[in-house]
């Protein structure tokens, strides 16, 4: 069962969530620019893990697997943090 999703004017004000209550806000539409991610590129330092402020990007077993657009505001320090060699992510403009 899926909850239905509050309005921001239903939010009451001074608002604490709880942990964990980003994953009921799908923010990804939010964005004009979007990260992407070229596998081949890819050294897997994680810096771009750690950088994240969304959590975003998406790792398993010490590997970056991709990035979650529903989460990714476009926001760009993934891109900025991938070390100058490697530029595995590139900012592009979003197309709807």
């Amino acid at each position: 069962m899926k909850k239905e999703k509050k309005g921001w004017k239903e939010l009451p004000i001074g608002l604490v969530l709880e942990a964990g209550s980003s994953r009921e806000f799908e923010t990804g539409d939010w964005r004009s620019e979007k990260p992407i991610w070229d596998e081949k590129k890819c050294t897997h330092c994680l810096i771009c893990w750690i950088y994240c402020p969304d959590s975003a990007i998406m790792v398993k077993d010490g590997k970056v697997k991709g990035i979650d657009y529903r989460y990714c505001k476009g926001c760009g320090i993934c891109a900025e943090e991938c070390p100058p060699k490697v530029k595995a992510i590139q900012m592009t403009r979003e197309e709807k």
